[in-house]
């Protein structure tokens, strides 16, 4: 029921999150400052009245002379997120040593690192930082056995493994800073049955799927459906169970898909994916949704420009999804905010969330809020000229 050349009065938007402990009250507030701060630069009007759904919040903007109302949803799986974190320090280092197994056992490793350095640095760093704090909690435990045995107590010098606990519980309390055991823990959730959805997980996609089903019977122009992070391959495959069970009406309002800053490839190169890659290529080879895949060079976290399906050797024929795109980071953010950003890779993970001081085709808040549908707005965009197609990974199979 989109309005005529794409045109959107009322939109849902459902914004699935990546690896996230936090409520999403968090993204409400995150929207709300960075919309002004874009209002501000590109001169649109955007606002969020008072009030709102549990879990989600209202917007009404002016922009490009049409006034639009768009409803947004995140569709939470924060408290999945937390259990999965709640181990204990042991169990934490034996997460580890199965982690490291999974992708260097199974060679993914080596090939995700061919496609782009950045998210396998960032895959090795939490193994290199816990074993480091391990290392040091080690030789606090060795010095202080050294001093006890000094009173020649029985056993005396083995008492200093007292301090390792403390240290490394230490460590953990402090990760706030170096988010060394919170990726530790984001890697072992994705890796915990080779690349298949854990149970739970699967649950939530499918609570996932109703309420996308629901938000396609609204009033609306369109149902825009954006997950970021680890959450942009959880929506691909939410739509593709859609599509798969027949779920989405021909009467149906647009319904359309944005991926930013995806990992797709930690996962898809991973034996067992069987479902994300039947997944990707169902979604990469249908017509009627439009999916937009946007990441940058200059997010260390994210596979930049590696098109998730072709990479992973899944692509159908033709393949028409998704239209991989550049943010652009570093002409799209002022010289001295990229500056300011730069060595902040965590921060720019979530840049595509936020405001943009000389925004390029791609704008997040007029994509969200503004009067044309997903389609319509990168109908004539042709992808980044960057495009990384070469296949990559030799599990290709789609079924067990």
């Amino acid at each position: 029921m989109t309005g005529s050349g794409g045109q959107v009065g009322r939109r849902r938007v459902l914004y699935i999150p990546g690896f996230d402990p936090f409520p999403p009250r968090r993204y409400r507030e995150l929207f709300r400052r960075e919309a002004a701060e874009q209002a501000r630069i590109s001169g649109f009007e955007i606002a969020i009245p008072p009030g709102g759904l549990p879990g989600g919040w209202t917007v009404r903007a002016r922009i490009e002379g049409a006034e639009i109302e768009t409803r947004i949803e995140v569709l939470a799986w924060s408290d999945i997120v937390r259990a999965s974190m709640s181990s204990s320090i042991p169990a934490t280092y034996a997460q580890l040593v199965r982690t490291a197994w999974t992708y260097l056992g199974s060679g993914a490793l080596w090939r995700l690192a061919r496609l782009r350095k950045g998210p396998t640095v960032a895959a090795l760093y939490p193994i290199a930082v816990l074993l480091g704090q391990l290392a040091v909690a080690l030789m606090l435990a060795r010095g202080l056995g050294g001093l006890l045995a000094l009173t020649g107590l029985p056993l005396a010098g083995w008492l200093g493994l007292v301090v390792v606990w403390p240290v490394l519980a230490w460590f953990r309390a402090q990760d706030g800073r170096v988010f060394a055991w919170y990726l530790m823990h984001d890697f072992a959730h994705a890796a915990s049955r080779g690349g298949a959805y854990p149970p739970d997980l699967e649950a939530r996609l499918a609570v996932f799927a109703d309420r996308i089903a629901a938000a396609l019977t609204d009033e609306v122009d369109e149902v825009l459906v954006v997950g970021h992070s680890s959450g942009a391959h959880l929506a691909v495959s939410v739509l593709a169970e859609l599509l798969r069970s027949d779920r989405v009406p021909a009467n149906a309002p647009a319904l359309s898909l944005l991926t930013l800053g995806q990992v797709a490839p930690m996962v898809a190169f991973l034996p067992r994916a069987w479902r994300l890659r039947a997944d990707m290529a169902l979604m990469a080879g249908q017509g009627p949704i439009p999916w937009v895949d946007v990441t940058a060079p200059g997010d260390g976290c994210a596979f930049a420009l590696c098109d998730p399906v072709a990479v992973t050797g899944v692509a159908p024929v033709p393949q028409r999804w998704p239209l991989v795109l550049s943010a652009a980071f570093s002409q799209t953010l002022s010289p001295a905010r990229w500056r300011a950003l730069r060595w902040r890779f965590f921060r720019l993970h979530f840049q595509y969330l936020c405001a943009f001081d000389r925004p390029g085709a791609y704008d997040y808040f007029r994509v969200t809020a503004g009067p044309l549908s997903l389609g319509a707005r990168f109908a004539d965009q042709p992808p980044s000229p960057s495009r990384i197609a070469t296949p990559r990974n030799p599990f290709t199979s789609t079924r067990p």
